[in-house]
């Protein structure tokens, strides 16, 4: 059972992958978010980008130091069932935050392993 609770914690510490990106390649922004990387919204998605990498750190931390699982599973569950409320209460827009909410979504499986393996002890 570790083993397979060790490969959820990396699918989640994946799922944050890409996002995480955007904090050291900030052109991302337009690719993932369909926004400017120089607009507006520009530095705080950057920003966004940081606080995916603590998520990911969190995650990848969590596969191999079972003591830090609880609190990871809490700010990776903070990270995915947050931003599907947002993106629900936005109204399912298209484009590509669909196509974020849709990883997110499938992150839920793993993330219900491991929330469910850190609680159980």
């Amino acid at each position: 059972m570790e083993i397979v609770v060790k490969a959820a914690w990396l699918v989640l510490a994946g799922v944050h992958a890409a996002p995480a990106a955007v904090a050291f390649r900030p052109h991302l922004v337009e690719r993932l978010y369909g926004a400017a990387a120089d607009g507006a919204v520009g530095p705080l998605l950057v920003h966004r980008g940081a606080l995916f990498l603590a998520v990911l750190a969190a995650a990848f931390f969590a596969a191999f130091d079972p003591p830090s699982r609880r609190v990871a599973a809490a700010v990776v569950a903070i990270s995915v069932v947050g931003f599907l409320a947002v993106y629900a209460r936005a109204g399912l827009p298209p484009g590509p935050l669909r196509t974020i909410a849709g990883v997110d979504a499938a992150a839920l499986l793993p993330l219900a392993l491991v929330t469910f393996a850190a609680w159980r002890g």
